[in-house]
Order: structure tokens, then sequence, then C-alpha cells
């Protein structure tokens, strides 16, 4: 099966339209963008539309490339007062002169809807999975796949998570032990041989690199699951760790790229958005 994730989105964002029209007043959500690169542009415009589209007020966040720390940090503190607002992010890379910490962690942890805050990760890696219902956009897209490729059940599992950064190898890792002890990790320091055996026996392998081609068929067994979370544009093509061609006719599942976990990332960042809408309403 060739997962289709746009058609998925769809379905989430569906839902999410329905929850926003049962609040009494409008969300606010702004994505920071302190770039001029083609890819950042076009996923900002992106996530705006997605945004409008579900019944969200996309507030434009975009500063100039001359911007300091100090000012996007204003920027971030001025959104964060508005009433309505209920999702900041930041567009990443920043540019070099930027201290990108110092801005991460200027988000205010319930605003934080990405979870690249110093304080959502100690939260997430010591009291819970889960902070006010948020968690990493990318994380959650995966973990919702990964639902729909097994049933839930991932009894007597093998997987296998080839990358362990900070965005979405690491935190896939602690959230999916929390289901299943027999989980093996693939990084850079994982010599070849070591790496051959835990992706030959492999039941569910989920990559999270950003390398093309870094997972082929001949890795892997007959009757695998694969879910590609890692992504590099190459001269306005977007490719997948994995290498779909040699890999479609040998697993029972895959995601493609694109139109695979990006698609669900998107919708499960408003879902992010909604959550802290609905955290407002109840307060």
């Amino acid at each position: 099966m060739v997962f289709n994730g746009k058609e998925f989105s769809q379905k989430i964002l569906a839902d999410l339209k329905k929850e926003i029209s049962t609040l009494d007043f409008v969300p606010e959500f702004s994505d920071i963008l302190v770039s001029t690169d083609g890819p950042s542009v076009r996923y900002v415009k992106m996530k705006a539309k997605v945004a409008g589209e579900i019944g969200i007020n996309f507030i434009d966040g975009t500063l100039d490339m001359e911007s300091t720390t100090e000012d996007i940090i204003l920027k971030i503190k001025e959104l964060s007062e508005r009433p309505n607002m209920c999702g900041i992010i930041v567009q990443l890379p920043l540019p070099d002169h930027i201290n990108t910490n110092a801005v991460l962690n200027s988000v205010p942890l319930n605003l934080d809807v990405d979870g690249l805050s110093n304080a959502y990760s100690e939260k997430f890696y010591t009291e819970t999975n889960s902070i006010n219902g948020i968690i990493m956009p990318t994380v959650l897209a995966v973990k919702k796949i990964l639902d729909i490729a097994t049933g839930g059940d991932l009894s007597g599992k093998n997987i296998a998570i080839v990358g362990q950064g900070r965005l979405v190898g690491k935190p896939i890792t602690h959230l999916l032990f929390t289901q299943s002890s027999l989980i093996e990790t693939i990084d850079r320091e994982t010599n070849l041989e070591k790496r051959k055996t835990i992706l030959a026996g492999a039941d569910i392998i989920i990559t999270a690199v950003g390398k093309p081609g870094v997972v082929t068929g001949s890795d892997i067994k007959d009757g695998a699951i694969v879910i590609d979370a890692g992504t590099l544009e190459v001269g306005n093509v977007l490719l997948g760790d994995a290498d779909f061609e040699t890999m479609k006719n040998k697993v029972i599942f895959i995601t493609p790229t694109p139109g695979g976990v990006g698609p669900v990332t998107v919708a499960s960042l408003m879902e992010n958005v909604v959550n802290v809408a609905k955290n407002k309403k109840n307060a």
C-alpha cells in the first residue's frame, strides 16, 4: 500500500474545521519567516493557505534578513500578546547571524505548537509525551500514520529508527518506547554491519535523516512497513530518505515523498493550534 498523505490530511483538516466552528473566537497562528529561501517561503505560504481554509487567521510574521535576534524575540513577544493567538512557530533555518536557540526559547510554552523550545523538550522527555495536547507536528504525523499501517498494534514488531535528530528521530524514538521495547536506532555512529542487521530484521522502518536514498530496497526485508519522514529539496524536487522505486514492490506499506508524511505534518500542526484554542476556550 502506498499511503496517500494528502487524502488523509484532508480528513484531519475537515474535522478541525468543524471544531473551529464551535469556538466563540477566531484562533490566530503565526509563522516567523526571516528568509528569502525558496523552499522556506513556499512552505510558509502553504501553511498560511491551509490555516485560512479551516478558519484559522494567519498573522504574517515575516521579518527582513537584517533582523537581529532581539528583533525576532520582540516580534514573538508582540504576537504572543494578541488575545486570540494560538500558535507561534519559527521557520528554520534562520540566518547564520541569528541565535536560533534564543529565538526558539522565546516562544511561550503554551503557544509552542512546533515543540522546539527547551521548556517543551524538558516536559516532553521527563513528564509527559503531550504538553497541553501538543506533540511535535512531524512526530504526531508519524504516529498517526504508524497507527494506520499497524492498526495501532506494535506488539512483537521490530522497529528501526534511522536518524536521531532533535526534530524527529529522537522524539519519535522516545514516544514509541512507551509502546514497544523492540526499538533499535541507527545514527551516524552506527557501524555498517550493525546498520545492515538492524534494517534487515526490522518490521517497521522510520527514516528521519534528510539524505535521499539513505535506505534502499536491498536494505529491507519483504513485507516491511516504511515511513519516510526525511526530506531534502534538490533542484526544486522534494526527495525522501527512502528509495521509493526499489522498495515499492517489497513493502506492505510505504509513504511516498512528496505526498506522504508532509501533508499530515501540516495537518498535525493545525491540530496543535486548535488544541491551544480549545484550552483557551476552557480556561
